[in-house]
């Protein structure tokens, strides 16, 4: 048997930049200093040994290529380094001195920093900068594996604030000591294949015309490393949710343990016939979902979701079993760059060493090789049929040896567990296109998808307004096709729609206005005959949208959140007998220090109100002032009669019950004689008292007072030019108690 899972040299050399970025990182620069702590020596590497080693093992895929040692060490920021106070911080910096190496990294057992706290890896002699890594880094198992440093003599190096006082837990169990880089392959090798990678010359980089249609695919391919070795290739999944869950489909045999793997991104050549690619897109960690040996498959769920900038594609999939016309492998031989190789005939399925397979009889154009391990296999409509578990295919010389591959089956590989993951909205589909980009065109396709639907409750009977935006996901030019759709179970109405669009040109087109019932609110809308014809993917005809609508007596209440220095770990949601009916967050990082506001339509009965802080160190006030608060109608903090119902100083999660019974459900005493206009106010607000005398106050969404004025006459005029926009509340109190309380918009 020829498992493919050798390789990769590729990490040791990380280009020629001064930062090197080896997985999601967090900006900023280390303090540098001269006087670093004493180092930490690494025992000197027997040479001769290793290449004696390498001499045979290189000769073997099944053998990873080696390109550094591991060394197993037990170093903590508590019991190694220094700590010194620098720049308003506490720092921490440890050094690992390893004369002659190429390139380095670590390997921590347990990694947690508190926000705020920042940790760079960089070469001691100002050359490549790893970092910061900081608490957005942690992973569930703990642990936390670094890309490598090109450096003979590497400093960690650790800070945050001085106000801060929990302190991080660093332990470094692993350091990699590289000692190959493709100066010590033999008789000039490195010069024909390249300074990234070793693979054999019959291969053909991603980037080659014969690539071209295949660019969308491509981006799915990724390459794993674990510590001094290269491990396998796989591939990011789409699931029927089209959510961009970082699923990674590889090879079972691959495994070791994907905690500790580092997965790189679109490390390939932008030329046909360049050798040099990126190393600089990467996520660290992931989570075994799925792994059998029936099909030699693992589904992996990354620790992150990788970044946009990324520009991953979640390729799609075919679990039928139908046997392709074609294929094709997109893949990482030898840790080389990315490559690209074709067959042209159909596969057979067979069984190899026990597990199903695709059998490939020999390939037209490239090869795969050791490292080429768990890589997709791609039928002719651009889907993920399996991944490679073995095979003799390799180069003789600049052209392939005409030996077979066979690649584990997708389609067994479904019912053994994949299908938990990639239908998570159980649909049945055995075939599903891929996400950004979907790979396949139909002909004749239309789609649909209804907007306008009401989020949370609807208060009572309201007309209802909906939006079907019509899509042309065909080929050919839409001209005409069926609407129809149905109401709350009604009969189904039908309505004919001509034009012409364009492949992904759309439509809009406006549902005739309903009233609301109380309850469940349903509206169905499924398109049919485009062009006049059969619709050659019904996969995407019908859209469905489910409101519900009160149908006694309601109570208003105003939620106001204030989000700190960390929006994307905040979430909260209003519960009712254990039913979320609203619920937010997390938010984008763009959106820190935004207020926000939303409102409640509650139905008779009591709540809870619960709101979450993943870091556990709530929305104030160490990383900003956040807070919530939750208001009646009349602008006064809810809190069951007793308390304010407003927080931000929490741990991981505060909750707060109330019922309506305890709410003012009324704007104001009768009769209402004040009066602000107009509404919304831009600049200025007009405001008319219902006496001469009094005193007005003016609280903004947070119930905050923003203006207090005694009140000398009928009417008045502020300048609102500097208030921020959102919702007011002025109140009106007469000298004889009375009390008038109206809302006020400002906008600008």
């Amino acid at each position: 048997m020829n498992l493919k899972s050798s390789l990769f040299l590729a990490l040791a050399l990380l280009g020629t930049s001064a930062t090197t970025q080896a997985q999601i990182t967090h900006g900023g620069a280390p303090f540098h200093t001269q006087e670093l702590p004493e180092a930490y020596t690494l025992p000197a590497l027997n040479r001769k040994a290793l290449a004696e080693e390498d001499d045979v093992t290189d000769r073997f895929k099944e053998a990873p290529w080696r390109f550094g040692v591991e060394h197993e060490v037990a170093w903590s920021c508590d019991q190694d380094g220094a700590w010194t106070f620098e720049q308003g911080h506490k720092v921490w910096r440890m050094v690992v001195d390893a004369p002659g190496a190429t390139c380095m990294s670590v390997r921590f057992s347990e990694y947690h920093v508190p926000k705020g706290g920042q940790l760079f890896l960089y070469d001691a002699h100002g050359g490549g900068v790893l970092g910061s890594l900081d608490h957005r880094n942690e992973k569930p198992w703990g642990g936390l594996a670094t890309g490598v440093v090109l450096t003979e003599k590497l400093v960690v190096e650790y800070r945050q604030p001085a106000h801060i006082e929990s302190m991080p837990t660093l332990s470094i169990d692993q350091v990699v000591q590289g000692y190959r880089l493709l100066s010590g392959w033999p008789h000039g090798e490195e010069v024909d294949r390249g300074p990234f990678g070793n693979s054999g010359a019959c291969n053909i980089n991603v980037n080659c015309p014969e690539g071209a249609t295949w660019a969308t695919e491509k981006r799915s391919v990724a390459l794993i490393v674990q510590g001094g070795f290269a491990a396998c290739t796989g591939g990011m999944v789409n699931n029927t949710a089209n959510d961009g869950t970082p699923y990674f489909l590889t090879a079972n045999h691959c495994l070791g343990n994907p905690g500790n793997w580092v997965y790189y991104f679109n490390h390939e050549s932008a030329t046909c016939n360049g050798n040099t690619g990126p190393t600089n897109q990467s996520i660290s960690g992931g989570t075994l979902l799925v792994n059998s040996g029936q099909s030699d498959v693992a589904l992996i769920e990354l620790s992150n979701t990788p970044p946009a900038d990324f520009n991953v594609q979640y390729a799609g999939w075919d679990a039928t079993g139908n046997i392709p016309s074609s294929t094709v492998g997109i893949h990482h031989p030898s840790g080389d760059l990315k490559k690209i190789c074709f067959d042209d005939d159909s596969p057979s399925p067979q069984n190899q060493f026990g597990a199903a397979v695709w059998y490939l009889d020999q390939w037209e154009l490239g090869v795969t090789e050791g490292g080429s391990s768990g890589s997709p296999l791609f039928d002719q409509n651009h889907r993920v049929i399996g991944q490679l578990y073995g095979g003799s295919a390799a180069c003789a010389g600049s052209v392939n040896n005409g030996q077979p591959d066979w690649y584990g089956r997708f389609d067994v590989s479904w019912g053994l567990g994949l299908s938990e993951y990639l239908d998570p909205a159980g649909t049945g589909s055995l075939v599903w296109d891929g996400y950004p980009d979907g790979a396949i065109s139909f002909e004749n396709d239309a789609s649909v998808n209804l907007t306008g639907a009401p989020e949370g409750l609807v208060c009572g009977v309201q007309p209802i307004n909906l939006e079907v935006t019509l899509t042309n996901t065909g080929t050919n030019t839409l001209t005409s096709c069926m609407l129809e759709y149905a109401i709350n179970g009604g009969a189904t109405q039908t309505q004919s729609w001509a034009g012409s669009l364009a492949q992904f040109e759309t439509d809009v087109i406006t549902l005739p206005t309903f009233w609301s019932q109380g309850g469940t609110n349903t509206v169905e809308v499924n398109v049919t005959s485009p062009n006049g014809n059969d619709d050659d993917n019904v996969l995407n005809n019908t859209t469905t949208v489910e409101f519900t609508s009160t149908s006694g007596p309601t109570t208003t209440v105003h939620f106001s959140l204030l989000l700190d220095e960390y929006p994307d770990e905040t979430t909260w949601e209003l519960v009712r007998l254990g039913q979320v009916l609203y619920e937010g967050g997390p938010y984008e990082d763009d959106q820190a220090g935004e207020t926000l506001m939303e409102s409640f339509c509650l139905e008779e009965g009591c709540y809870i109100f619960r709101i979450f802080d993943d870091y556990e160190d709530g929305i104030c006030c160490e990383y900003g002032e956040g807070s919530w608060s939750l208001m009646d109608i009349a602008g006064d903090l809810v809190w069951n009669g007793s308390s304010l119902g407003t927080g931000g100083e929490f741990g991981a999660s505060e909750q707060f019950i109330f019922c309506t019974d305890d709410i003012s459900t009324v704007e104001t005493t009768a009769p209402a004689q004040l009066q602000v206009y107009p509404v919304p106010a831009h600049y200025m607000v007009n405001v008319k008292w219902p006496a001469a005398q009094g005193q007005a106050t003016v609280r903004d969404a947070v119930g905050r007072s923003v203006l207090q004025a005694r009140v000398d006459g009928i009417q008045a005029r502020w300048n609102t030019s500097t208030w921020p926009a959102g919702p007011y509340t002025v109140e009106w109190m007469g000298v004889d108690g009375a009390r008038e309380v109206v809302r006020l918009i400002v906008t600008h």
